[in-house]
């Protein structure tokens, strides 16, 4: 049995595009930006980029230096919003988690903003089955070190990383950690395990680790 499942957030263990959505629209109103208004579509585009990237994306008529102060705007009201209301958690969430954290140390690793999975530990309760966390907004440092850098500093010998993104299986990969694809997510990714629906991961993690 793997002795550590590290997870993705966004696409594998809930989905927040839509408060997302609502939180940016708000702090680019607030700043004073001119542009119609983000869709839902357009943020879960960006789901798994990290956060400079998403500015330079959304953002492309502000110099560099104002994307980021708009950016970061965006980021406080959401984390703040999300603390408080939470999200969208995949069907079966706590009940898996609570049943692999009794064998395994479970640990998020996004390349979202420093305050973000917290706020997802917050606004569903979900916090207490989960070891550590680690981001890019930590780090500075791309998904696939921050993947080697839990399994590091937490001496994991048999971990897996669970995502829904080609980015996700491909940080994985660079990073020396099996991959397990979160079908149901944002994204497409050939090749690998699949995950029809998270309640399944025990059962498939079994599997895989005989």
């Amino acid at each position: 049995m793997f002795d550590s499942i590290l997870f993705d957030l966004d696409g594998t263990l809930w989905d927040a595009v839509p408060e997302i959505t609502l939180c940016w629209n708000q702090a680019i109103r607030e700043a004073g930006v001119e542009r119609p208004p983000l869709t839902v579509e357009e943020v879960r585009s960006c789901m798994g980029m990290q956060i400079a990237d998403i500015a330079a994306r959304r953002l492309p008529g502000l110099t560099w230096e104002r994307q980021q102060e708009v950016i970061a705007e965006c980021c406080r009201i959401e984390n703040e919003y999300l603390s408080a209301h939470g999200a969208a958690v995949y069907p079966g969430a706590e009940e898996t988690l609570k049943e692999l954290s009794r064998t395994c140390k479970l640990f998020v690793v996004s390349n979202c903003q420093d305050g973000y999975i917290q706020s997802f530990f917050a606004g569903t309760g979900l916090g207490k089955y989960f070891t550590g966390f680690e981001c890019a907004g930590r780090t500075d440092k791309p998904k696939a070190e921050n993947i080697a850098l839990v399994v590091r500093q937490y001496g994991l010998n048999d971990p897996v990383y669970v995502g829904d993104t080609a980015l996700d299986a491909k940080s994985a990969a660079a990073a020396g950690v099996p991959f397990i694809h979160a079908a149901y997510g944002f994204g497409t990714v050939e090749g690998a395990p699949r995950l029809e629906k998270l309640s399944d991961l025990p059962e498939l993690a079994r599997k895989l680790s005989k």
